[in-house]
C-alpha cells in the first residue's frame, strides 16, 4: 500500500467507516499476514510512544520507560481488546470471527500511529492544541470502532455495537485488574511509590 493510498483509506475510515470495514473484511488475509501486521503495529506504537517520552520523560512510571515492557504491554492490550470485543460481540449475537476483529483492530492501531505521529509534531507548538487533537482523535476512534464492530458482527445498529465496545472494554479492564492482583500489584503498592 502506497502512503497516498494509506492516507486515503485513513480519511475514509473517518468519513465512511462501514465501507472501510467491509473492504478490509473482504481481503481475508492469512494468519501469517495478521500476525505480521499485529507485530508491526505493536512495534510502531511502542516506538512512537517512546519518542513521545523523550520529549517529556518526567512523571513516567518506570514500567513504561522500558521499551521491552512497553512492547509486551502494547501487545497484550491489543490481543486483549481483540479477544474481549470478539467475546462481547458474541454475547449480543455477533457473527465476527476473531481474525476479522483482529484485522479491524490492527487497522485501528495503524490509524493510532498516524494520529500519534501528528501529535508529536503538534506538541512542541502547542500543548493545548495537542490536547484538543487527542480528544478529537479519541471521539473519532470510538466512532470508527462502533461502526467497525457493527459491520463485522452484523449487529444491526450502532447502539448494540456501542454496548459491545463498552462491555468489551469493561471485560478487558476487569481481566487486567485481576491479573495485576494475582501478580501482587495492589493500589496500596502503587501509591507507595508516588
Amino acid at each position: 500500500m502506497t502512503p497516498e493510498a494509506f492516507l486515503k483509506l485513513a480519511l475514509q475510515s473517518v468519513t465512511n467507516p462501514r465501507e472501510v470495514a467491509a473492504l478490509l473484511l473482504s481481503i481475508r488475509p492469512g494468519r501469517e499476514a495478521l500476525w505480521t501486521a499485529f507485530a508491526l503495529v505493536v512495534v510502531l506504537n511502542a516506538l512512537i510512544f517512546s519518542a513521545s517520552l523523550l520529549m517529556d520523560p518526567t512523571g513516567v512510571p518506570t514500567l513504561l520507560s522500558s521499551p521491552v515492557m512497553l512492547l509486551v504491554l502494547q501487545g497484550a492490550a491489543l490481543a486483549g481488546s481483540i479477544l474481549a470485543l470478539t467475546w462481547a460481540g458474541r454475547l449480543f449475537g455477533g457473527k465476527a470471527r476473531i481474525e476479522e476483529i483482529a484485522l479491524l483492530m490492527i487497522w485501528m492501531q495503524a490509524l493510532r500511529i498516524l494520529v500519534q505521529g501528528a501529535l508529536l509534531l503538534i506538541i512542541p507548538v502547542s500543548l493545548v492544541l495537542a490536547g484538543l487533537g487527542t480528544m478529537a482523535a479519541t471521539a473519532l476512534g470510538v466512532w470508527i470502532a462502533v461502526n467497525f464492530l457493527d459491520e463485522a458482527h452484523e449487529l444491526g445498529g450502532p447502539l448494540r455495537a456501542l454496548a459491545v465496545l463498552v462491555l468489551g472494554m469493561f471485560a478487558m479492564a476487569f481481566a487486567v485488574s485481576l491479573l495485576l492482583t494475582l501478580a501482587g500489584v495492589t493500589p496500596e503498592g502503587i501509591t507507595g511509590y508516588v
